[in-house]
Protein backbone atom coordinates (compact mmCIF):
# COMPACT_ATOMS: atom_id res chain seq x y z
CA UNK A 1 0.00 0.00 0.00
CA UNK A 2 1.41 3.38 -0.99
CA UNK A 3 2.27 6.21 1.75
CA UNK A 4 0.03 8.82 1.89
CA UNK A 5 1.42 12.35 1.18
CA UNK A 6 1.55 13.15 4.57
CA UNK A 7 3.45 10.39 6.11
CA UNK A 8 6.18 11.00 3.03
CA UNK A 9 5.98 14.61 3.73
CA UNK A 10 6.92 14.00 7.67
CA UNK A 11 9.48 11.15 6.58
CA UNK A 12 10.81 13.96 4.24
CA UNK A 13 11.10 16.34 6.82
CA UNK A 14 12.42 14.01 9.68
CA UNK A 15 15.11 13.13 7.31
CA UNK A 16 15.90 16.94 6.65
CA UNK A 17 16.41 17.71 10.05
CA UNK A 18 18.76 14.54 10.95
CA UNK A 19 21.01 15.63 7.81
CA UNK A 20 21.25 19.12 9.24
CA UNK A 21 21.46 18.18 12.53
CA UNK A 22 24.61 16.05 11.82
CA UNK A 23 25.95 18.86 9.53
CA UNK A 24 25.93 20.90 12.77
CA UNK A 25 27.31 18.99 14.74
CA UNK A 26 30.40 17.73 12.44
CA UNK A 27 31.03 21.55 11.95
CA UNK A 28 30.38 22.95 15.31
CA UNK A 29 33.03 24.81 16.89
CA UNK A 30 34.44 22.86 20.31
CA UNK A 31 34.82 24.78 23.16
CA UNK A 32 38.23 25.20 23.01
CA UNK A 33 38.11 26.79 19.07
CA UNK A 34 35.76 29.84 20.25
CA UNK A 35 36.94 33.01 20.71
CA UNK A 36 35.61 35.64 23.36
CA UNK A 37 32.63 37.52 21.41
CA UNK A 38 32.13 40.51 23.61
CA UNK A 39 35.57 41.31 24.69
CA UNK A 40 36.29 40.98 20.73
CA UNK A 41 33.60 43.31 19.66
CA UNK A 42 34.62 45.58 22.37
CA UNK A 43 38.11 46.40 21.71
CA UNK A 44 37.47 46.74 17.79
CA UNK A 45 34.86 49.44 19.21
CA UNK A 46 37.98 51.31 20.98
CA UNK A 47 39.82 50.65 17.55
CA UNK A 48 42.01 48.13 19.31
CA UNK A 49 43.44 44.25 17.90
CA UNK A 50 40.18 41.71 18.44
CA UNK A 51 43.37 39.57 19.20
CA UNK A 52 46.01 40.73 21.42
CA UNK A 53 44.21 44.57 22.60
CA UNK A 54 47.19 46.57 22.16
CA UNK A 55 47.61 47.30 18.44
CA UNK A 56 44.97 49.64 16.51
CA UNK A 57 42.48 48.26 13.74
CA UNK A 58 42.22 51.67 11.94
CA UNK A 59 44.30 54.32 10.71
CA UNK A 60 43.49 57.44 9.54
CA UNK A 61 39.65 57.77 10.27
CA UNK A 62 38.20 54.37 8.59
CA UNK A 63 41.04 52.80 6.80
CA UNK A 64 41.56 49.39 7.96
CA UNK A 65 45.50 48.22 8.86
CA UNK A 66 46.89 45.68 7.07
CA UNK A 67 48.00 43.44 10.19
CA UNK A 68 48.04 44.61 13.59
CA UNK A 69 51.87 46.06 14.69
CA UNK A 70 51.97 44.23 17.84
CA UNK A 71 50.62 40.70 17.69
CA UNK A 72 50.48 40.50 13.66
CA UNK A 73 47.28 39.68 13.05
CA UNK A 74 46.14 39.90 9.33
CA UNK A 75 42.99 42.18 8.89
CA UNK A 76 43.01 41.89 5.08
CA UNK A 77 40.29 39.48 5.27
CA UNK A 78 37.65 41.54 6.60
CA UNK A 79 34.56 42.33 4.93
CA UNK A 80 32.80 45.20 6.75
CA UNK A 81 31.52 46.42 3.51
CA UNK A 82 28.07 48.71 4.06
CA UNK A 83 27.48 47.48 7.37
CA UNK A 84 29.17 49.72 9.21
CA UNK A 85 27.34 53.10 7.37
CA UNK A 86 24.07 51.14 7.76
CA UNK A 87 24.76 50.37 11.89
CA UNK A 88 25.94 54.10 12.16
CA UNK A 89 22.92 55.38 10.54
CA UNK A 90 20.96 52.93 12.73
CA UNK A 91 22.25 54.08 15.85
CA UNK A 92 22.23 57.58 14.99
CA UNK A 93 18.88 57.38 14.08
CA UNK A 94 17.61 56.00 17.61
CA UNK A 95 19.73 58.36 19.51
CA UNK A 96 17.73 61.35 17.73
CA UNK A 97 14.49 60.10 17.26
CA UNK A 98 13.47 60.24 20.83
CA UNK A 99 15.34 63.66 21.55
CA UNK A 100 13.29 65.40 18.29
CA UNK A 101 9.68 64.37 19.22
CA UNK A 102 10.50 65.83 22.86
CA UNK A 103 11.80 68.95 22.00
CA UNK A 104 9.03 69.71 19.35
CA UNK A 105 6.37 68.86 21.84
CA UNK A 106 7.86 70.87 25.01
CA UNK A 107 9.25 74.03 23.66
CA UNK A 108 7.98 73.92 19.70
CA UNK A 109 11.01 75.59 18.28
CA UNK A 110 11.08 77.38 15.00
CA UNK A 111 11.52 74.76 11.86
CA UNK A 112 14.66 76.61 10.69
CA UNK A 113 16.43 76.06 14.26
CA UNK A 114 15.10 72.41 14.62
CA UNK A 115 16.70 71.40 11.18
CA UNK A 116 19.98 73.21 11.41
CA UNK A 117 20.42 71.93 14.95
CA UNK A 118 19.57 68.15 14.22
CA UNK A 119 21.38 68.01 11.10
CA UNK A 120 24.32 69.36 13.09
CA UNK A 121 24.10 66.74 15.67
CA UNK A 122 23.22 63.82 13.06
CA UNK A 123 26.55 64.52 11.45
CA UNK A 124 28.62 65.22 14.80
CA UNK A 125 27.15 61.61 15.73
CA UNK A 126 27.78 59.98 12.53
CA UNK A 127 31.28 61.37 12.42
CA UNK A 128 32.25 60.24 15.91
CA UNK A 129 30.24 56.81 15.56
CA UNK A 130 31.65 55.46 12.30
CA UNK A 131 34.47 54.06 13.33
CA UNK A 132 33.61 52.77 16.36
CA UNK A 133 30.84 50.72 14.61
CA UNK A 134 33.48 49.76 11.74
CA UNK A 135 36.06 48.45 14.52
CA UNK A 136 32.95 46.36 16.35
CA UNK A 137 32.14 45.04 13.17
CA UNK A 138 35.71 43.34 12.75
CA UNK A 139 35.96 42.43 15.83
CA UNK A 140 32.68 40.67 15.51
CA UNK A 141 34.03 39.05 12.47
CA UNK A 142 36.90 38.03 14.16
CA UNK A 143 35.33 36.34 17.10
CA UNK A 144 32.80 34.37 14.88
CA UNK A 145 35.54 33.58 12.09
CA UNK A 146 34.15 34.83 9.36
CA UNK A 147 35.65 35.55 6.46
CA UNK A 148 39.57 35.85 6.12
CA UNK A 149 39.83 35.43 9.65
CA UNK A 150 39.06 31.63 9.99
CA UNK A 151 42.10 30.50 9.32
CA UNK A 152 44.34 32.63 11.53
CA UNK A 153 45.43 30.84 14.63
CA UNK A 154 44.53 31.94 18.02
CA UNK A 155 47.71 32.74 20.27
CA UNK A 156 47.35 29.87 23.34
CA UNK A 157 47.54 33.27 25.89
CA UNK A 158 45.26 35.03 24.68
CA UNK A 159 42.45 31.79 24.83
CA UNK A 160 43.90 31.22 28.32
CA UNK A 161 43.42 34.87 29.12
CA UNK A 162 39.50 34.79 28.38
Amino acid sequence: MPLSRATRTHRLAAMALAVHLAAMSSTALQDDDRRPFWRSVLRGARNRCPRCGQGRVLRDYVKVRDACAVCGQDFSGHEADDAPPYLTIFVVGHLIAVPVVEVKRRFDPPLGAQVLGWCALAIVLTILLLPVCKGALIGLQWANRMHGFAQTPDDPEDVLRS
